[in-house]
């Protein structure tokens, strides 16, 4: 016989008569009722469909489910007579002027398929889950709570699912390990689909996990019953449905490993009964399941590329997102060469701005240095990019092109050789092997003297003010005196990307932004995923625009306490469209955008809002931002012209 437990639930008087309420005692949730001077205490879930029927009421002396309109005893909980189904009744004591009730002693945690999956992506490494907790996922939510309160995981719960997929793609490109992102059926799964497409085309290991609908209703039409595997064909190199036979821990090691060996994400969907059924699997692992991927190139092909090296007397190395693990052995080369390396805006950062050899980005967000420095270059050196139109590399100039993925190698245009294998690897045997040809020209004093050029027109552009808002080259020059070297630096898309590639020169920080997917709202659910990453100090850059989109998430950054400085630069409109605008000739129509105070609306989220009207305040303004532990929003009213 199940021992009880006796609980005081109210006091006498609490409840008048003829009225019915829910009481929560531990994890056990009671329909606690009133007819004259008797309680009731009845199971909360209406034995038809779970209605709650705490939120019900006593109609002509019987308790109706606020779903269906059941009738049942609000005290016994029997149905009228014809019907069997009854919830279960409790016993009730009033005493000491309380009322009391029985409920079963607390009974151990069975395991289940919930835990099973849970514990198998745990062990994979996945340590750190963003999502919204929600009718359809319920039961893998509380396999998830075990693990936080085992200090296994941390869970961020977000506002919206697509800052929740957002943070999982920036915290797989900057680890290079999955987390994961969770919704329900339906739509808390389909909003996840945009933060999703970022970390497949910028080639991140993500894990996204759906709840879904009882298997019994799914496909007939059902409240939410969508075909998740459809909708998620695209963007997920695997989705799998975990059913009740399936091998529970063996799909979920499958997703971590298709999500790192793919760089991309891979799909769980769970049937909202199947979270909870019983199971006694053990967690699946990676052991024996992983290789390393540092392949050498063909011998042949690297000879091809050595010989053109050893022709090039001006070559320049330029990297991009896929070479950010071999940069040691990238420069290292181009130390040998004296050839400079320039970035794609993706790769930004992964060489500091002022080493002797950094020419900047190159292409649209680029600078001047770069762009000069290719053209004057005899051949090109093009490592873990993707030669996509927005990087702006001279495709009829020689080049080797180095990349793992053999898709990658020629994709857009022929290229002179094309080198498949590992970034570092074939770098360190271009530089054992390199041979430099008569009239080689270490390159380090024109890298110098186009910095100094550019600097000096960078100085000139702070003095551009109109009496309209601060200018954006004014703004990034005072970030670059402010941001921590160890920092790193969330970028949203809009004209102030376009500004950040031009005008902040990096130290040590790294930098994560949406990069072929170009999607506007990144920056501050990306700047979330990357504080859960690191815990180290976050600046997200946002314009006005892209912070609208995920205005809540702010919510979600105080409720962390992260680390986090958000740099809004506000002009009042969706300033990188209006200038396409006036670019094409159009008419500039339905860009202009009406915004709160954003320093403000942060104070009233609970984080430190600061406000910025002219460029003489920029200094004042960051040296209080990142002197605060926590939450931080500079909002800096902005020229809409001078970016």
């Amino acid at each position: 016989m199940t021992a009880l437990e006796w609980h005081r639930v109210a006091e006498v008087g609490d409840l008048a008569d003829g009225r019915v309420r829910s009481v929560t005692v531990d994890r056990h949730t009671i329909c606690l009722t009133r007819c004259g001077d008797e309680y009731g205490a009845l199971d909360n879930r209406c034995p038809h469909q779970g209605g709650p029927l705490g939120e019900g009421s006593i109609e002509n002396g019987l308790l109706r489910c606020p779903w269906h309109g059941y009738d049942y005893d609000p005290l016994t909980g029997r149905p009228p007579p014809g019907f069997t189904d009854a919830p279960a009744a409790h016993p009730v004591e009033v005493r000491d002027g309380g009322v009391w009730v029985a409920l079963p002693e607390a009974t151990a945690h069975v395991r289940t398929v919930g835990d099973v999956v849970a514990e198998t992506l745990s062990a994979w490494g996945v340590d750190t889950v963003f999502g919204m907790v929600g009718h359809s996922n319920l039961g893998f939510a509380d396999a998830l709570r075990r693990l936080e309160v085992d200090g296994r995981l941390q869970y961020i719960g977000i506002r919206h699912e697509g800052a929740a997929a957002f943070a999982a793609s920036a915290y797989g490109k900057l680890t290079g390990r999955p987390a994961a992102c969770l919704g329900i059926a339906g739509p808390g799964s389909t909003n996840l689909l945009t933060g999703l497409y970022d970390a497949k085309v910028d080639r991140a290991p993500v894990v996204a996990v759906s709840g879904q609908v009882p298997s019994k209703v799914l496909g007939r039409g059902a409240f939410q019953d969508l075909d998740l595997s459809a909708a998620f064909s695209d963007v997920a190199v695997s989705s799998t449905v975990v059913q009740s036979g399936s091998d529970h821990a063996e799909l979920a090691s499958l997703a971590v490993k298709h999500a790192l060996d793919g760089r991309s994400v891979a799909h769980l969907v769970l049937p909202d009964e199947v979270q909870v059924q019983p199971s006694e699997q053990a967690a699946g692992t990676p052991r024996g399941r992983l290789a390393s991927c540092r392949v050498s190139p063909d011998p042949a092909v690297l000879a091809d590329a050595r010989s053109l090296v050893a022709a090039s007397t001006r070559p320049v190395v330029i990297v991009g997102y896929g070479a950010r693990e071999a940069m040691a052995d990238v420069i290292a080369l181009a130390d040998v060469l004296g050839a400079p390396v320039v970035t794609t805006f993706k790769a930004k950062g992964q060489i500091p701005d002022h080493h002797p050899l950094a020419g900047g980005v190159l292409g649209r967000s680029g600078t001047p240095v770069a762009s000069w420095l290719m053209n004057e270059a005899d051949a090109l050196l093009v490592f873990g990019a993707s030669f996509a139109n927005h990087t702006g590399i001279a495709t009829y100039k020689p080049i080797v092109q180095v990349d793992h993925d053999q898709a990658a190698l020629g994709r857009f245009d022929a290229v002179t050789v094309p080198l498949l294998g590992d970034v570092g690897v074939a770098a360190r045997l271009l530089a054992d092997g390199v041979v430099r040809p008569e009239g080689a020209v270490d390159q380090r004093a024109d890298v110098a003297a186009r910095w100094a050029i550019w600097r000096a027109e960078k100085a000139r552009r702070l003095g551009e003010g109109r009496g309209r808002g601060v200018a954006s080259a004014a703004v990034f020059d005072a970030l670059n005196r402010h941001v921590p070297a160890d920092a790193v630096i969330t970028v949203d898309v809009g004209n102030h990307a376009y500004s950040f590639g031009r005008y902040f020169e990096v130290d040590r920080q790294r930098i994560l932004m949406s990069g072929y997917l170009g999607s506007i709202g990144f920056g501050l659910p990306a700047a979330m995923g990357a504080w859960a990453a690191t815990g180290a100090k976050v600046v997200a850059i946002t314009g006005d625009g892209g912070f609208g989109q995920y205005l809540a998430e702010t919510t979600t950054v105080v409720a962390h306490g992260m680390d986090i400085v958000h740099v809004v630069l506000d002009n009042g409109e969706l300033g990188k469209i209006s200038k396409e605008q006036r670019a094409s000739e159009y008419d500039v129509w339905q860009t202009g955008l009406v915004n709160p105070d954003f320093a403000a609306y942060a104070e009233l989220c609970g984080a430190r809002g600061i406000r910025v009207d002219d460029a003489d305040q920029l200094d004042a303004a960051f040296t209080e931002a990142f002197a605060t532990a926590g939450p931080t929003l500079v909002a800096i009213a902005c020229d809409v012209e001078l970016v």
